[in-house]
């Protein structure tokens, strides 16, 4: 389980690199979700969890109040939820999910960034049958044994609580997700070192060097694309 913390905290990391670029990707992922719902995150909660993954990348609060704003102003700009799934070196598996308001350019742009970094498209359902949807909550400040222990007292029931790299990483179903930060904002902790829905991989791989030197920019050439939001993988980042 510990890899797949390693493999959130590693994109993270590479996300935080690109700072403008993951602040612009979050303004359109709000206006977004905020536009298929209200604009209020207590009567959204699709938004709500959008808005707590933003605050765990320092997303500027000036990004999220004009993201907001746009929606309910009623903006007319209009995006497609798109998923793609393929291969990278050595079998790698990965999932890209876009937000676009051009389909052509995005297939395109995707379609490109896979075939000049050692990989290929495959066809709905070729990659993601291997992935699980995961909430992916991490603190700091309490051991594992107080965190499952606040959970069982809440009668929430989670995968598993593990202490990885001086925090606790809290694994759960997706709809579960509310339910498990509820519970440690009642305990005061309102702070978080992650709070994701993604996808985590049933098994992961270990790449020998040189694949892995090609799939690090097969990640890179994707996460670098305008429409892409998340770029999920199988191979172990250790």
């Amino acid at each position: 389980m510990g890899r797949k913390w390693n493999n959130i905290k590693e994109k993270k990391a590479s996300q935080d690199a690109k700072t403008s670029s993951v602040y612009a990707k979050f303004g359109v992922e709000i206006y977004v979700t905020a536009k298929k719902g209200e604009p209020d995150p207590e009567a959204n909660r699709a938004l709500k969890v959008v808005l707590e993954r933003a605050k765990t990348y320092n997303v500027p609060k000036a990004i999220i109040d004009r993201a907001l704003e746009k929606a309910r102003g009623n903006g007319e700009e209009s995006f497609v939820e798109l998923r793609y799934e393929g291969f990278g070196p050595s079998g790698a598996m990965l999932i890209v999910d876009a937000l676009t308001n051009n389909v052509n350019r995005t297939a395109s742009t995707v379609r490109s960034a896979f075939g000049k970094n050692g990989g290929n498209m495959g066809v709905n359902g070729s990659v993601s049958y291997m992935f699980e949807p995961t909430a992916v909550i991490g603190l700091v400040g309490k051991t594992s044994d107080e965190v499952m222990e606040l959970l069982i007292e809440a009668e929430v029931d989670v995968r598993d609580v593990l202490e990885e790299d001086d925090a606790v990483i809290v694994y759960a179903e997706p709809d579960q997700f509310h339910a498990v930060q509820e519970v440690f904002k009642q305990t005061g902790i309102h702070d978080f070192t992650v709070a994701e829905l993604t996808m985590l991989a049933q098994n992961y791989i270990t790449l020998l060097e040189d694949d892995q030197t090609q799939f690090a920019k097969l990640i890179d050439a994707l996460e670098e694309l305008e429409d892409v939001q998340q770029v999920y993988h199988n191979v172990d980042s250790e």
